[in-house]
């Protein structure tokens, strides 16, 4: 059908002419009211945006001569927020003269990253950032 009379049919019957599929060869078009279909459109996206999940990132603050039991504590923390689908980010402070022993630090995040290794990947390997030790953890 020719475009001028699709567009006097539509204006006939009190609707639009719109362009639904413009690739296809030739072009695709309906007869339809443009208020009611950016509505629909309008509600589907909300609808969408409603069911996303946003992932957060959780943080997990520790210092490099942590107890065993705080350890554990805050490992237990760590599985909570893993399996409730979020990242972690695991941040190891030195205060003082601890900057002098940065390979202890090291060694706790690796510990971190092995008693991990079945529920989470490392998303941001270990760096030092100031007097902080920073990794990222996401649920595998």
């Amino acid at each position: 059908m020719y475009t001028r009379e699709a567009i006097e049919q539509a204006q006939e019957q009190g609707l639009n002419l719109v362009e639904v599929s413009p690739n296809a060869d030739p072009p695709v078009c309906k007869f339809l009211d443009i208020g009611r279909y950016r509505y629909e459109a309008q509600k589907k996206a909300n609808a969408q945006r409603k069911t996303q999940k946003t992932q957060e990132i959780k943080e997990v603050k520790m210092r490099p001569n942590i107890d065993t039991h705080d350890y554990d504590v805050k490992m237990r923390n760590v599985n909570k927020f893993i399996d409730n689908g979020d990242k972690v980010k695991v941040t190891l402070r030195f205060r003082g003269r601890e900057m002098a022993h940065q390979n202890l630090g090291m060694d706790l995040l690796n510990r971190v990253r092995d008693d991990m290794e079945e529920t989470a990947k490392v998303e941001q390997f270990p760096r030092l950032e100031g007097r902080q030790m920073l990794m990222v953890l996401a649920p595998k």
